[in-house]
């Protein structure tokens, strides 16, 4: 049987899906998704929109709902939830796609899945993506860092001291979720004028990709959930 495969579908445009992750959900006979309750009778999922760019068949996706609450507790029992349905496909015989957005072992909320599937020794295996970051790069035109520069990573949240501090011993610094920690990134621009501050919004979705690095335009704006920055110094 086939190991259950963790596709990347990349940051959003449905063209950054590597060649082997879109042969992966070709040949699943069912994928699970990720996937928000707007109303009553409607869902929200960008993994969908890219696959329906993708021309896979709708038939064989299956949502999960991840409630949006700092109740982890409610997100781990639906991601356990999942496992439990991926199994029962896998020892049915069929090949088991489950996708994420970016890349599926970068800061990935499925990893739950990754860990429960392994620790029942259900074979699996993880198809790299291109994470948001990578994707705003190439959007704004720049080399994220170069020669010996070290780079940071940061969830999202972060006291603006540390955030100076990390800029102004010259590492730099990429914010993954900076709707978490807008009043320190807002600090870090006060205080650190020489910085240059990239800001993204809904990289790689058509319509609604977003970049500045004028400081006061970001001082100005609220952060949405799917925002990131590159900071150099």
């Amino acid at each position: 049987m086939s190991p259950i495969a963790f596709v990347s579908l990349g940051p959003g445009e449905a063209d950054l899906i590597t060649l082997k992750g879109l042969k992966a959900l070709q040949a699943a006979d069912c994928i699970f998704y990720p996937a928000t309750i707007v109303k009553e009778d409607a869902i929200s999922s960008r993994a969908l929109e890219i696959m329906r760019e993708l021309n896979i068949d709708s038939k064989k996706t299956i949502p999960f709902h991840v409630p949006m609450s700092k109740d982890r507790s409610l997100a781990i029992a639906a991601y356990n939830k999942v496992a439990q349905e991926a199994e029962q496909q896998y020892h049915k015989g069929l090949k088991v796609a489950i996708v994420a957005e970016g890349d599926a072992g970068f800061y990935s909320s499925i990893h739950y899945i990754f860990d429960t599937l392994t620790s029942l020794s259900i074979p699996v295996e993880r198809i790299a993506g291109i994470p948001a970051f990578i994707a705003s790069g190439a959007l704004a035109g720049i080399h994220i860092v170069k020669q010996e520069e070290e780079l940071n990573v940061i969830p999202g949240i972060i006291a603006a001291k540390n955030l100076i501090h990390k800029i102004e011993s010259g590492k730099v610094a990429v914010i993954m979720k900076v709707s978490q920690c807008q009043d320190a990134i807002k600090e870090c621009i006060a205080t650190i004028p020489t910085a240059t501050f990239h800001y993204f919004e809904n990289v790689g979705v058509k319509n609604k990709e977003y970049y500045t690095c004028d400081t006061q335009e970001i001082i100005d704006r609220k952060f949405p959930y799917f925002s990131l920055m590159i900071i150099h110094q």
